[in-house]
């Protein structure tokens, strides 16, 4: 009963969780791994995270204190998510701040890499996706040009949503991925 009383609660935990539900719906999505060729493994599905969250993440930038508030409360979400999963996978307590400190740099790696692609050409999008997406494996050049295409699209679809809605937890990451 105390518990409740004494326990402070994040203004920003709700709409995080609601963000980062519907960026993993999305970066789950069977077509990605199947028609676009990104692997599907641990690094694969952890790719197409850090690609969505990117996006909810760069619409957020910029809108204020609380869009400031909420990118941090989504972050920790992931890391905490990311911290699940190893434990699941049998990672160690010794083990798992090393294993989130890399994830963590290969996090705003990636996202400063497909970012940058994504204010530049698609060559520059095209080498990023190579390097980090599709560094374990042989991609198409259609692939490789569908998964530019889809991440042009799907920025251009969330840039233009109501930063008050993103702020309250919703955003709408319905892009087709057209292969």
């Amino acid at each position: 009963m105390f518990s409740k009383i004494f326990r402070r609660t994040d203004p920003f935990e709700a709409p995080a969780l609601a963000l980062y539900t519907a960026l993993v719906g999305k970066a789950r999505d069977p077509v990605f791994f199947t028609a676009l060729g990104v692997p599907d493994t641990v690094n694969g599905r952890f790719d197409m995270v850090v690609i969505h969250a990117m996006l909810v993440l760069r619409r957020l930038r910029g809108g204020g204190e609380n869009a400031d508030a909420l990118g941090k409360a989504l972050l920790e979400l992931l890391f905490r998510d990311m911290d699940q999963s190893l434990r699941e996978m049998g990672v160690g307590d010794m083990g798992i701040k090393h294993h989130i400190k890399r994830m963590a740099k290969a996090l705003f790696g990636r996202a400063e890499v497909y970012e940058a692609g994504l204010d530049g050409d698609d060559a520059a999008l095209g080498a990023a996706f190579k390097e980090n997406l599709y560094r374990h494996g042989s991609v198409s050049e259609s692939q490789l040009n569908a998964m530019c295409n889809y991440l042009r699209r799907a920025w251009a679809h969330v840039a233009p949503q109501d930063a008050q809605a993103v702020i309250g937890g919703h955003v709408d990451l319905n892009v087709q991925v057209q292969p």
